[in-house]
């Protein structure tokens, strides 16, 4: 059960997750925990069979040069999971480069991390997030589908991708 606390930074989302405190903050890609996560990240990608036109990760060079809000959840201390916003004015926020690492899924970091990202978002007067991801990642498709996002057709630059699937959520 994942129960939210009040916090007074609004960079920060504390949570109780099996009574357990977790917490969220806002921070660039760079930094050497982000780097880890992203590269956590890559690596499991890397191993599933997506062809090169398939593969939309952005790098942490372009996270930073788009300007992707970035945030990163620590569990009992250590860094469990990270994900990122891009803002398209105030239509829509595209959820960027989300990953919980393995030991700590299951435990509800994956919602704490678009519970953020969705507050992030609504802070910037925006309403409606999307994402894409692929066929292979069947957990990440499974906690879209249970938050709530719906499947659409490719938006923004994306085409059309039979390894791909896509979703947004009103807020």
């Amino acid at each position: 059960m994942l129960e939210k606390r009040r916090s007074t930074n609004r960079h920060e989302t504390p949570y109780m997750v099996c009574k357990m405190q977790i917490k969220i903050e806002a921070t660039r890609p760079d930094t050497a925990e982000a780097v880890e996560l992203l590269g956590e990240l890559d690596t499991y990608l890397l191993h599933l069979p997506y062809p090169a036109e398939s593969r939309h990760a952005f790098s942490i060079e372009k996270l930073l040069r788009e300007g992707v809000a970035f945030f990163v959840l620590r569990y009992e201390g250590r860094p469990a999971a990270c994900g990122g916003i891009k803002l398209f004015g105030s239509e829509y926020g595209e959820v960027k480069r989300m990953y919980v690492r393995p030991a700590f899924r299951g435990l509800g970091l994956g919602k704490a991390i678009l519970d953020q990202l969705a507050a992030h978002a609504r802070a910037s007067k925006v309403n409606l997030l999307r994402l894409e991801t692929g066929i292979y990642q069947t957990e990440a498709v499974g906690l879209y589908d249970k938050y709530g996002f719906q499947r659409r057709g490719p938006f923004g630059d994306y085409q059309q991708d039979p390894n791909t699937v896509y979703f947004e959520k009103a807020l």
